[in-house]
């Protein structure tokens, strides 16, 4: 194939990113200057929000997290997959290479980006007005929290770190480069 594979499925963790508030707040910035500063008024005679084409588009976010969610199972799964090698016998054996830490650490640093979302903590614990009582909410919306305090840097690590992932199992599919066996 002249592409990657994954250029199918783009759509989907793409769309997740692209809708993500803390992106939506770089680009707006970015591209439209708005707010253009914090000490000057709103150009606009009233604010309009995110009510109007083509900004009403990003309240799509919270089901891009949901299937995000499920890319995250089979990341997961890959990755599992990925510490098994078929031996010289013909069986299944435990191992682990360079490629199966490639896929671990783009899981884990999806799911701390993907488990820091804005939406993922209203979903779990946000939308109520008293948490004490609920302890297990509770417990959820601290743990959403903490990755929270760092979605920035989760954002940023994780999308460099699918890129060098795709890249990495490219050049291995290919055979242009091989993974080395660790263990």
């Amino acid at each position: 194939m002249p592409f990657t594979a994954a250029l199918l499925i783009l759509w989907a963790p793409g769309g997740f990113r692209f809708t993500c508030y803390y992106y939506r707040g770089a680009y707006y910035k970015a591209f439209w200057a708005d707010p253009p500063a914090c000490a000057v008024g709103e150009p606009r005679s009233n604010y309009r929000g995110e009510r109007k084409f083509p900004l009403i588009l990003q309240n799509v976010h919270r089901y891009f997290m949901y299937l995000a969610l499920l890319f995250l199972i089979v990341l997961a799964y890959d990755a599992i997959e990925g510490m098994f090698f078929a031996g010289p016998d013909g069986r299944r054996h435990f191992g682990v290479g360079v490629g199966t830490l490639v896929l671990v650490v783009n899981v884990v640093l999806l799911s701390c980006y993907t488990f820091g979302c804005h939406s993922l903590r209203h979903l779990v614990g946000g939308r109520c007005d008293q948490l004490s009582n609920k302890p297990v909410q509770q417990t959820a919306w601290k743990c959403v929290s903490g990755f929270n305090r760092r979605h920035m840097l989760f954002a940023w690590l994780s999308l460099f770190w699918v890129g060098f992932t795709d890249i990495y199992i490219r050049l291995c599919s290919t055979g242009i480069w091989h993974d080395f066996r660790i263990l």
